[in-house]
């Protein structure tokens, strides 16, 4: 069973706007058993929609569009499909009705320009719209189908959990499709693999491993297809925890949607502990990350983001002589950011960083990507160094990573 996605927009093609859709989609139709054959992402031509169109057909028997559903002139996806298929624009009352809700609660008046959007193909089953305004269409030519949807992301993902995925797999029959995901930080895929080769060459043949590597985080994904589910869900925990018995506890930290600090609350939660940051180059990434789980107020204490020198020393209390002899980036720098932290937050645990983010700003000594991250307990503190070959935004999202993955390994008291 194979699917093409094709994603409409002008504002697409020029990288105004990234298509974000097809990722999502492509994601949920694997895990129904469907192969997402190609993605095309064109303009807003009826040309190019023509054509798009006429070799997702040709190619596969599901065909899922988003975008040019709107009310202006460049919206042309639904004038284009239904000359496609020849059949007639008509009103749909239910539609009409839905749109003069829609505005009356917002106090809006109904342009004729908004009206035009309850007139739909005629030939097609139209799928009302529950978080916006434009309806989505769904057209059936013998055994395949064309599925148009708006382009706005979470009304998107509203018809394909509600209507779209449900269909497919009642019409399609399709396989069923396990995943288990193990997430692993602090070793790149090649280590891992070597790690765990011989799990890898003993998976039968209807079970997948896939590694998907993100900004320090390593996602070990099994995927396994067939027809009997109990069956499937066996096998993949059987091989999912040969996989955590030799990454866990020291890599390994969770499963599928867990979150690096999810985790880390859950153990300081655990321990009746708290935690503060200390940041420079990061930029106050990790405490963002930290904070953006709910009821961390009940173990992150606070932060401080120490990008200059005098702050360093105003705030976390580094020596200037250690500035001066070491700089800010080093091993010694960090250790003292660690320690103050808990000195001044009051904490049973800190994390600290810092760093050469780039693109500027390195030396031959300390080129850019250079970070020294050091995480402390009450006890102890513990210093890493790494040299990140990429570019700003990855330094900042790795060492932010990097400095989790080591505090949670020193609260679980195996660093």
């Amino acid at each position: 069973m194979q699917a093409t996605i094709i994603t409409i927009g002008d504002e697409i093609l020029i990288g105004q706007t990234i298509d974000t859709n097809s990722a999502w989609m492509g994601e949920k139709l694997n895990e129904i058993g469907v192969k997402v054959y190609e993605i095309l992402s064109i303009g807003d031509s009826k040309e190019h929609i023509v054509q798009a169109v006429d070799k997702a057909l040709n190619d596969s028997e599901i065909v899922l569009i988003t975008g040019g559903l709107g009310p202006t002139k460049d919206d042309i996806t639904k004038k284009t499909l239904a000359e496609y298929f020849d059949t007639e624009l008509v009103m749909d009352e239910q539609i009409m009705a839905d749109l003069v809700s829609f505005y009356e609660k917002r106090q809006r008046p109904l342009l004729d320009s908004v009206k035009s959007m309850a007139y739909l193909p005629k030939d097609c089953e139209v799928i009302r719209n529950l978080k916006g305004t434009a309806a989505a269409m769904w057209f059936q030519r013998g055994e395949k189908v064309l599925v148009s949807m708006p382009g706005v992301p979470y009304e998107m993902k509203d018809f394909m959990r509600r209507v779209v995925i449900p269909r497919i797999q009642a019409q399609f029959n399709t396989p069923i499709i396990i995943h288990q995901t193990t997430l692993c930080a602090g070793l790149g895929e090649s280590i891992v693999a070597e790690m765990i080769k011989d799990v890898e060459d003993n998976l039968p043949p209807h079970i997948k491993l896939a590694y998907l590597p993100h900004l320090g985080i390593l996602r070990l994904r099994l995927s396994a297809s067939g027809l009997d589910e109990y069956q499937l869900k066996e096998e993949v925990s059987h091989y999912t925890n040969q996989i955590k018995a030799i990454m866990y506890p020291k890599y390994a930290f969770g499963h599928d949607t867990d979150t690096l600090e999810g985790v880390i609350g859950n153990l300081l939660k655990e321990k009746n502990a708290t935690l503060s940051t200390a940041e420079s180059c990061t930029g106050g990434l990790i405490a963002h990350k930290i904070t953006a789980i709910p009821g961390s107020s009940a173990y992150y204490m606070g932060g401080a983001v120490t990008y200059s020198n005098e702050l360093k020393m105003k705030v976390l209390g580094v020596k200037e002589s250690t500035l001066q002899a070491h700089g800010a980036v080093s091993e010694e720098t960090v250790k003292e950011m660690a320690q103050g932290a808990i000195l001044q937050f009051g904490t049973d645990y800190s994390i600290a960083v810092s760093g050469i983010a780039g693109p500027g700003g390195g030396t031959p000594e300390k080129p850019v990507g250079t970070v020294w991250l050091a995480v402390a307990s009450r006890e102890k503190v513990v210093t890493r160094h790494y040299n990140f070959p990429a570019s700003r935004m990855i330094n900042i999202g790795i060492s932010a990573t990097m400095g989790l993955a080591l505090v949670r390994r020193l609260i679980m008291g195996i660093l």
